[in-house]
């Protein structure tokens, strides 16, 4: 199997879907990395609304 094919599995309802690596899951289960997103979007929401008023 190429390195590329890796992350992709076969199963009924698609051909190939992209199954998460071991960081990416990390990244998504932990509650401080979620909060700091959390807050750099809130940010981000911020500065667009004040930029339109």
């Amino acid at each position: 199997m190429k390195q590329e094919e890796v992350n992709f599995a076969l199963n009924d309802q698609f051909n190939q879907s992209m199954i998460p690596g071991r960081f990416a899951r990390a990244m998504r289960t932990c509650k401080i990395w979620q909060f700091i997103r959390f807050m750099i979007l809130n940010i981000k929401m911020i500065i667009v609304v004040r930029k339109s008023h």
